[in-house]
């Protein structure tokens, strides 16, 4: 499993934002770069930070998953769910030897373009919180922060479901559907990771063996 430190300077005093769509407006008062619809909300690198203040240390890891825990994954986010990558890059948060947290970031399609969610997975394991920092769809259909606030505590359950523990989104059926849809993939990866302090050796799939070289001439 590779570990790779992440560098989040120049982007700590954004830290007391409660949610970061406030942090965007907070960037456009301050003169940085202004956002709009069907662009990218906040960087990869504003989200870690906002969601893993220093002093916490942000590690970058990549878990290669075998066929087994590719079904095991898939068994848990339950039918409908796509999972198809065994490639998963995902964000730990450690401060005073503890773990604070593992973030995922995650692109699906809506309608006929891309959105990418920010989840945040507590230790208990569940999600502390879960953003969109970019969406291509019109910005209509964009999900709101007081919706995405029902996701916050939720675990991977029969709950986590529209129209049980999660309530529809009015005119944005599929926005709500695929952002369900994330919440679950992202928590069933979670569960096969099992994200540690140390991580445990993985090797990544060997690279194929390089073709046999040529026989000589006769």
């Amino acid at each position: 499993m590779a570990r790779e430190p992440v560098s989040t300077s120049g982007i700590w005093l954004l830290a007391g934002s409660s949610r970061l769509l406030s942090a965007v407006a907070a960037l456009a008062l301050a003169g940085g770069p202004a956002t709009t619809p069907g662009a990218v909300l906040i960087s990869r690198e504003e989200a870690l930070a906002l969601a893993f203040p220093p002093p916490a240390v942000v590690e970058r890891r990549t878990a290669w998953l075998d066929e087994s825990q590719l079904a095991e994954a898939r068994r848990r986010a339950g039918e409908g769910v796509e999972l198809l990558s065994a490639h998963i890059p995902y964000y730990v948060a450690i401060q005073s030897g503890k773990l604070l947290g593992t973030g995922y970031f995650d692109t699906h399609r809506v309608r006929s373009a891309a959105q990418t969610v920010f989840v945040v997975v507590t230790p208990e394991d569940r999600i502390e919180r879960l953003e969109v920092i970019a969406f291509d769809e019109p910005d209509e259909y964009r999900a709101r922060p007081a919706w995405l606030d029902q996701f916050e505590g939720r675990r991977l359950d029969d709950e986590l479901a529209l129209r049980r523990g999660i309530r529809p989104m009015t005119g944005a059926s599929l926005t709500a559907r695929a952002l369900t849809q994330a919440a679950r993939r992202v928590l069933a990866l979670h569960a096969v990771i099992a994200p540690t302090l140390d991580p445990p050796l993985v090797t990544p799939p060997p690279s194929p063996a390089p073709p046999p070289p040529p026989a000589p001439p006769r």
